[in-house]
């Protein structure tokens, strides 16, 4: 019976937890051994199976994502105020967000230090450039605008986004006239949605698989590096909700963070346990509405709209993991390297379809970006559950908080 099996989450961890056994166990045979050749064989095989179907189907999957997104504006063209403020206030706390993951990165270097030979083929091909801050400019916009063809068929992630936002805002200023392309698109990316459902459907496969591999040449140096990272990334990301989001919250609308915490108590909660914004959202919309006295009309916007497109514990874990799996593998990525990171995260963030496990794609989006393996997300996804729950936590923070700072600075202009 379907209802009888585990959740898709739940298959994962003990994917993982069979990886590390199998590969512990395999590593300990000689290297010579029959029996440990057939099994990394195999592992290789259905690993690399998995993640090229992740490949092959991020570009579309982010391309849509993002003219559906952008095009779906339109519909709240009414409020042209508060979504102004809106994004405005989206676009700073996951810059802040970002740049806190980077700059704890750039000074703890989680993973440094530990060479991991299973990453080896993959950089085999990595080309570490140093680029002044004027080069990285020139070299950034010039890669921005590209045959569209050309960046699909290429994989150029910068390139392929700023051709969807265009296409995407044309659709909002075409209005009626291409209301039949958009519900094209819309149904393209139900379509997409679908062929990652059943794609996740073998994660625990794949992810078994890569991990065989991964831990099989490795030793205990591994588990505790992967210890070190996920500390770092839940005190980042705690710091962030305690500190930054209330400190925003506190500025701009004079409130103390204790009066939010009781108000949000419940949302906050939820999104923990249940590690979904889109499932908290009518609790968020109950908690800002009833509790923190936000208007509809305003928390009915910036609640939703948030719930897909201002997700700061999100872009924090993904900016911090580029840098880990840098590190991992032994590059040292640049300035510029990590703008790149900072921009695709930001990107990747607003772009991840609301769906389970869907921060796996945008997760090999952002690694893909800067060149770095997408097998990293072996190890990435068995820890991602886990910190899931306080990013998760977190999102919904920054939309509650908000909606309570568009409520304070549209005041009686909203329309």
């Amino acid at each position: 019976m379907p209802s009888s099996m585990p959740s898709l989450n739940v298959q994962i961890l003990i994917a993982a937890c069979l990886g590390v056994l199998v590969g512990w166990l395999v590593g300990g045979l000689p290297a010579d051994d029959s029996l440990r050749e057939g099994v990394l064989y195999a592992s290789q095989l259905v690993g690399s199976v998995f993640v090229g179907m992740l490949r092959m189907i991020l570009i579309p999957l982010v391309f849509t994502s993002i003219v559906v997104g952008v095009a779906n504006l339109q519909t709240h063209h009414q409020v042209g105020r508060v979504w102004k403020v809106t994004l405005a206030y989206f676009v700073l706390t996951l810059s802040l967000a970002m740049v806190l993951a980077l700059v704890a990165a750039n000074i703890f270097k989680p993973g440094a230090g530990l060479s991991i030979s299973f990453f080896a083929d993959a950089m085999a091909e990595f080309e570490a450039r140093q680029l002044s801050v004027p080069e990285f400019f020139l070299h950034f916009f010039a890669n921005l605008f590209q045959n569209p063809f050309a960046a699909l068929a290429n994989g150029s992630i910068l390139a392929v986004v700023v051709f969807a936002l265009f296409m995407g805002i044309a659709l909002v200023a075409g209005g009626e006239r291409y209301r039949s392309i958009l519900q094209v698109f819309q149904e393209f990316l139900e379509l997409l949605l679908q062929m990652v459902g059943w794609i996740m459907r073998l994660a625990p496969f794949g992810i078994l698989a890569l991990l065989i591999g991964l831990v099989a040449g490795q030793d205990a140096s591994l588990l505790m590096t992967m210890l070190g990272f996920v500390v770092l990334v839940f005190a980042t990301t705690l710091l962030h909700g305690v500190v930054v989001l209330p400190g925003i919250l506190y500025a701009v609308t004079g409130k103390s963070p204790l009066w939010f915490w009781r108000g949000a108590r419940e949302a906050l909660i939820t999104a923990f346990a249940t590690s979904s914004s889109a499932a908290t959202l009518p609790i968020s919309l109950r908690c800002a509405e009833h509790n923190l006295k936000v208007r509809r009309s305003v928390a009915g916007f910036v609640l939703p709209l948030g719930a897909t497109m201002n997700m700061d514990g999100t872009a924090l874990y993904e900016a911090a993991a580029a840098l880990f799996v840098a590190n991992l593998v032994g590059i040292e990525l640049s300035f510029a390297q990590q703008m790149v990171v900072f921009f695709t995260a930001m990107i990747a963030s607003t772009g991840a379809p609301g769906i389970p496990s869907s921060g796996m794609v945008t997760m090999v989006m952002v690694l893909q970006a800067v060149g770095l393996p997408a097998e990293a997300i072996a190890i990435l996804l068995p820890i991602d559950r886990l910190l899931d729950t306080v990013r998760t936590a977190v999102n919904v923070e920054g939309d509650i908080v908000g909606s309570l700072v568009v409520d304070k600075l549209v005041g009686d202009k909203s329309a």
